[in-house]
């Protein structure tokens, strides 16, 4: 079971032309495997994470799924607004196959939006919507985790359950983390990879990765 990117290019198209954004990036996660992504602003770490997700297409090369993998962790941008909380979790259900009245109660207590469930989501706070992305995200069960700056979600309590609940108990499933915070990639990935100017370095070492980073 793995994950594997293979000459994989990114275009986006400019009023002068277009510009190259990932240039031929190969990488290969396996499951149970944690990689952290660093690069400045601008690197492609988002675009990655949204090419690996399948929200957008490469412009050439392929990547090749023989795993479940999630959308970016706490986004909640693929929500319909007219939808209430929960009708958004029946319809996220139907897609990915899960049993709507098994995972209720558990969005239900981790999310703790109460009555705003039953409320528009187009009415949330970003903060609401990135906690009930959250929550379905550890209700929908996946084999690899794209995680993008995920842990900054609500106060320091909620963080530290979001922390349990993807870190401490899926210790089995792969993850990609895409963070500013060193230490946090450092505390759960076991290798890196360094985006810089579209190309992507891979070390088996975190310690090794931040110093070709700092560089």
């Amino acid at each position: 079971m793995s994950l594997k990117l293979i000459d994989v290019c990114k275009d986006y198209r400019l009023h002068r032309g277009k510009r190259r954004v990932l240039s031929d990036i190969n990488f290969e996660i396996l499951r149970g495997e944690r990689v952290g992504f660093l690069g400045r602003n601008g690197a492609g770490k988002s675009t990655l994470v949204r090419l690996i997700g399948g929200s957008e297409l490469p412009t050439s090369g392929r990547i090749e799924r023989d795993m479940a993998v999630s959308w970016p962790i706490a986004f909640s941008g693929g929500f319909q607004g007219s939808l209430t909380g929960f009708d958004n979790l029946r319809f996220i259900c139907r897609v990915y196959n899960a049993d709507y009245e098994a995972v209720k109660p558990f969005v239900e207590e981790f999310t703790g939006l109460g009555r705003y469930l039953r409320e528009p989501v187009n009415t949330y706070s970003s903060g609401m919507g990135a906690k009930l992305a959250f929550a379905i995200s550890m209700a929908v069960e996946f084999d690899c985790f794209l995680v993008d700056e995920v842990l900054v979600v609500g106060d320091e309590k909620f963080q530290e359950r979001c922390r349990y609940e993807l870190f401490e108990k899926r210790t089995d499933r792969a993850m990609i983390m895409v963070s500013h915070d060193p230490g946090l990639i450092r505390e759960y990935c076991s290798k890196a990879g360094v985006l810089d100017g579209g190309h992507l370095t891979m070390f088996d070492s975190v310690d090794d990765a931040y110093s070709f980073f700092r560089r």
